[in-house]
């Protein structure tokens, strides 16, 4: 059945064949469960035609959006996923300011299950047999200072492509996260090697799709505190 979920969007991050959109739903100015709308298609990336509104534009981090969608699709720590109505537009319903964000925080703690890093990365992965009983895989969080860092992992593997790596602490541990942040990951590829001082902000923090037996912990939304 088709509903709408009016929701805070709070990351429009890259996936591995489209984007993920998520946010928490928006009801008399306090914020509820998240949601992550997701398509019927294998990965369930979100089309840019099916996250458009109806002028054409794509939904920005702290818009207002009714989502229609038609029915829950959890799937093993993604329990907040929801099928999207392709057939229907998204409706911009709003905007919330930075200073609105406290409200949407969730409650400080590590970030889910820590102790696994993978190359270059720190406290990054979980194993899949471990984060599938996990209830959730969506939180924002606030922390004092974001370092970037560019580089070329895969270098000493013949892979040349760079990437955007945040380090930052946070509930007493060190992460250091890749970035799926569209709009940073394009700024700071253009950019030298090299690391770069974001300072204090707000961070989506959303658990991966499953590859190569674990999930990985990504930075899907970056919101300075300054703008």
């Amino acid at each position: 059945m088709q509903r709408i979920k009016r929701i805070v969007c709070l990351a429009n991050f890259r996936k591995m064949h489209g984007r993920g959109v998520a946010g928490r739903e928006w009801k008399n100015a306090r914020a509820g469960r998240w949601i992550r709308p997701v398509s019927d298609r294998e990965g369930e990336d979100v089309s840019e035609y099916e996250r458009q509104y109806e002028d054409g534009s794509d939904p920005e981090a702290l818009d207002v959006i009714d989502v229609p969608v038609l029915e829950p699709r959890p799937r093993e720590y993604q329990s907040e996923n929801w099928l999207l109505d392709p057939g229907r537009y998204w409706k911009k319903a709003g905007r919330l300011t930075r200073s609105d964000l406290p409200v949407l925080l969730d409650e400080t703690a590590p970030l889910w299950i820590d102790g696994y890093s993978a190359w270059k990365g720190r406290n990054d992965y979980i194993p899949l047999e471990k984060a599938a009983p996990l209830e959730n895989s969506l939180r924002l969080i606030h922390i004092e200072s974001l370092r970037l860092r560019v580089c070329t992992p895969g270098e000493a593997f013949g892979n040349n492509k760079r990437r955007v790596q945040g380090r930052f602490a946070y509930a007493g541990k060190e992460y250091a996260l890749w970035i799926a942040d569209p709009g940073f990951e394009r700024t700071y590829l253009r950019k030298l090697d090299g690391e770069y001082e974001i300072g204090a902000c707000f961070l989506t923090i959303s658990l991966g799709e499953p590859y190569g037996g674990a999930c990985y912990k990504l930075i899907a939304a970056i919101i300075p505190d300054a703008p």
